[in-house]
């Protein structure tokens, strides 16, 4: 006799995935239909085995695992537990599945790291609606990833990282950078800032100073279409924000 096929709907990409991983098929078709229903794509695996395989495999990884505590290769708890010690795969959302009712279960599961524990017979609809809560609990939880710095100075290395990228700057684009940088918000006269990059060598005057800023920001430009962080103030010289 064959085994029934997965129930799974890998041509649906926009939906969040849930592993199912449940060795009762009654118990998990009518779990996936009720996730199915509320716009889930769920998947289904009856052991540890194929668990770990659809975790570590290639595909797209599964927004929640709803894990059954009794398997026949193991116990959810095995598995739980190596989730939240794998690097990259600790913070997937768990629902427990158990037949056992006990304190002592519901709470080993929690201490373990799941985000919540159903006993059994559940009604598949308040799982799916648990799934539903525990993503957006997990998702306002997280904190926006900081912004990254649009400008990195290394000074041994005299050169400047823009939106994550190496400039390819002139040494008197560097030093203007530099000293711009140096200043961030505060307006640089032409005249500091010429004497910032040519020194003693200087051989001309404003003119000299404005073609290399015009440079300069073309090359920033380059990078960042959207960003023009360099300003000039007419009559005055120029500033930069950071």
């Amino acid at each position: 006799m064959q085994p029934k096929p997965r129930i799974s709907t890998h041509d649906i990409t926009d939906k969040p995935r849930i592993l199912i991983v449940e060795d009762e098929d009654a118990i998990a078709e009518t779990l996936a239909y009720a996730l199915r229903t509320d716009g889930f794509t769920p998947v289904h695996v009856r052991l540890l085995a194929d668990a770990r395989r659809e975790l570590s495999g290639a595909g797209a990884a599964p927004a929640l695992v709803i894990l059954d505590v009794g398997l026949p290769d193991g116990t959810g708890f095995d598995l739980c537990r190596e989730i939240r010690a794998t690097p990259g795969r600790s913070d997937l959302p768990i629902i427990l599945l158990t037949a056992r009712s006990e304190e002592v279960d519901r709470v080993v599961g929690l201490e373990l790291g799941a985000d919540d524990y159903v006993v059994k017979p559940f009604s598949p609809r308040e799982v799916s609606l648990r799934v539903r809560t525990v993503l957006r609990r997990v998702s306002s939880a997280v904190p926006p990833p900081p912004a990254p710095a649009r400008f990195v100075v290394d000074a041994p290395g005299q050169r400047v990282l823009f939106a994550g990228e190496v400039l390819n700057l002139t040494r008197r684009e560097y030093l203007l950078l530099r000293t711009l940088l140096e200043r961030p918000g505060r307006i640089c006269s032409r005249d500091m800032l010429l004497d910032a990059a040519w020194g003693t060598d200087a051989e001309s005057g404003d003119r000299t100073v404005d073609t290399h800023i015009k440079t300069l920001r073309a090359k920033l430009k380059a990078l960042r279409i959207d960003l023009d962080p360099i300003t000039t103030h007419r009559g005055l010289g120029y500033s930069i924000t950071d």
